[in-house]
């Protein structure tokens, strides 16, 4: 499949972080009584924190200016803990580079907080890649729900059937299909097997060293 453009999800797609977020929510979360498991907390890890946060443990359980304190200390501890192993998956750059000579528009959706978005793309220079950002503070509703991606097509002035998603999660893979996107699977936080039930994946990929992705260029 020949693309226009190339939507990310940011965390586990560019940057292999996903276990360094589910240990600092782990630490999180049960220093707040959830007792919670390494494997429960991973399966509540996607859309907002806000909403992750009313899952767990009902709405509303917390003010929202200390809620907020949470969430920024979590993304702090996040940070140092990621910073000395932070670089883009193998192969990605390249990538970004032979997309971007190719005229196929980049753009970024994400759920994540724009203080993590900042912490990727300015630490590794990302930004003449991306014209297009969207996070967890551009959208009303999060992943499973669409419309961080179908900003970002509309934003890069393409249908959703000529842009290709990026995705490492099952809850994101469902978003792409709901707004009528294909999408190709990093398997770095999932197994392929997670995802056999998504008709709109093309095929799963260790990193963006993979043959197959030559084809999106043809």
């Amino acid at each position: 499949m020949v693309a226009r453009s190339f939507i990310f999800d940011m965390n586990g797609t560019m940057v292999d972080d996903m276990e360094y977020h589910t240990i600092a929510w782990y630490k999180v979360l049960n220093n707040l009584n959830a007792n919670m498991s390494l494997e429960e907390t991973k399966l509540h890890m996607y859309g907002k924190a806000e909403e992750m946060f009313d899952r767990i443990f009902g709405e509303n359980k917390f003010e929202p200016d200390v809620l907020q304190k949470i969430i920024l200390s979590k993304e702090q501890a996040y940070q140092d803990a990621f910073r000395p192993h932070l670089h883009l998956i193998a192969g990605l750059h390249a990538f970004l580079q032979k997309a971007k000579q190719k005229n196929i528009g980049l753009a970024i959706g994400t759920a994540a907080p724009t203080t993590n978005v900042e912490f990727v793309l300015d630490n590794l220079h990302l930004r003449d890649f991306f014209p297009v950002v969207v996070d967890a503070q551009d959208v009303e509703k999060s992943k499973p729900d669409p419309e961080v991606f179908l900003k970002c097509a509309e934003l890069l002035q393409v249908n959703p059937t000529d842009a290709i998603v990026f995705e490492d999660a099952p809850k994101g893979v469902e978003a792409a299909r709901n707004g009528g996107f294909k999408a190709i699977v990093l398997t770095t936080f999932h197994e392929a097997k997670d995802f056999e039930q998504y008709d709109n994946v093309l095929f799963c990929i260790e990193n963006y060293e993979d043959e197959r992705l030559n084809d999106l260029f043809k």
